[in-house]
Formats: structure tokens, sequence, C-alpha cells
């Protein structure tokens, strides 16, 4: 006899990951995969998303890919169609993609640094909710897991168009938790902080490493995986009771004075 009555299995369900060619987003379309779900591969490099892809199936398990950028809306709804139609379903949608584009609010080009950030990094969160609501309402575990940052929860000089999309994030997060609530529908974001991904990879190690003992409560930055933990854990059958957080994935970053 069991002794609990919620599911931790994400086996069957249909799985959408943006930026699913690098870091997090590879990263999460792989643990998913793994975990038993049909992963549609969402990344604006069509050779990246497709070795994901090779790597999903050569093990064995279900994916396929598509490849735009998310910035176009109308690429978005024709891709998000195309995932419902080839896999019969969508129940959980990770918004992953991102950018990062660090402009002083003086600068020539800010004004483009700035279009860009948002159009990727929050209005294409609202064009893929928008797009997957019809097949998330039919399913029986649909999840939105949106990823912000901890730049949604703070700020970094120079980063103002990023930091103002993840502040976004955040608060879109929220209102659609309360807007979904009644069609059953959690919608929650994680806040990763200093992660070895493409983004990171310029700065040199050590001063990754000075970064990591002075603020990081962990000392050390986290690997992709560890993000996509995050992720999955909110889009569990048994995580059918949060919605509206906005998880920090930061190793303490966030709660560390000093």
């Amino acid at each position: 006899m069991a002794l609990t009555n919620l599911s931790r299995s994400i086996d069957g369900l249909v799985a959408v990951v943006t930026g699913a060619g690098s870091g997090m987003g590879a990263a999460t379309a792989k643990l998913f995969a793994e975990q038993g779900a049909h992963v549609a591969a969402l990344d604006i490099n069509a050779e990246a998303v497709q070795k994901v892809v090779d790597e999903i199936t050569d093990a064995g398990k279900i994916a396929h890919c598509w490849t735009l950028d998310l910035a176009d809306s109308e690429a978005t709804e024709t891709a998000i169609e195309g995932v419902a139609k080839h896999f019969g379903a969508l129940d959980l949608l990770i918004n992953n993609a991102g950018i990062s584009v660090p402009t002083p609010i003086d600068h020539a080009d800010y004004g483009h640094a700035w279009e860009r950030s948002l159009a990727v990094l929050l209005t294409a969160h609202t064009c893929t909710i928008r797009a997957a609501l019809p097949w998330l309402r039919e399913s029986s575990n649909p999840r939105i897991v949106n990823i912000a940052s901890t730049e949604g929860l703070g700020a970094t000089k120079f980063g103002s168009p990023y930091t103002a999309a993840k502040h976004g994030v955040i608060g879109l997060t929220r209102s659609l938790a309360v807007e979904l609530g009644d069609d059953g529908i959690t919608v929650n974001c994680i806040c990763p902080g200093p992660i070895n991904t493409g983004m990171t990879a310029g700065i040199p190690n050590d001063q990754k490493q000075i970064y990591a003992r002075r603020r990081i409560a962990l000392k050390r930055y986290a690997d992709p995986e560890e993000v996509a933990h995050g992720t999955l854990n909110f889009c569990l059958p048994a995580a059918s009771f949060m919605t509206g957080v906005a998880l920090p994935v930061d190793g303490g970053l966030t709660i560390k004075n000093a």
C-alpha cells in the first residue's frame, strides 16, 4: 500500500523547453527527457539544438526540435502549434531562452539593447504562454516555469535592460499565477544566480573564484543541471499547490550579507 498520494513522475508528459540549445536550457531538456517526458526543444541555433536532441534520442528518449527566434511572435505561435500537433499534447512550458547585453544607459546602442532584451527575455514569455494555453487548459498536469534571475531580485550596473526584463518576469509570473489559477495551471519562476553557462564563459576563472568566495554562501558557481532540477521540482504532479513562487537557485547569494 502506498504511503503517499501524489506522484513525483513526469513520465509521458510533453515539455516545451525554450533556449534548449545550450546552458540551462540544454540541461533542462536532457533532465526532463531522462525523467520520461517527451521534449520539444526550441532554440534560435539550429545546429546546437539539433545536437541536444540527438543526444537525447541516442539515449533512447523522446525529443524533437524547432528552430526559431522567440522574439518573432508569429514564429512562436507556429512552433507551439507544431509541438502540440506533433506530440498530441502540451503539459509543461519552460520559458528559458535568454540573452545578456550589458549596456550603459548613455551608450549609443542602448535603445537596441533595451528592445532586444525585453523582446527575448520578457515579451517572448507572454507569446509562448498565450500560444500554449489551449493545450495547457486540457492537460491534467499544466505547469509554466519562467526562468528569471537573481537580477530580478536586485541589480548590477550597466545591466538595466536585463535587470528590468527579469523583474518583469517575476511580476508576470505572479500575475499569471493568480489569473490562471482558475484553470489549475501553476506558474512559477526560477531565479538562477551565478551559473557556468555561455553568458558567464567570458569571465576569467580567477574572477569567478574571487566573486564566489566573497558573495556566495556555497563558494562556487553552479552547473546548469543544478538549476534544471529546481525547474523539474515545479513541474512534478506533487507540486500542485505551489504557484506564484520566485525561487532563487543561487547558492545563497541573495541571503548573504557578509
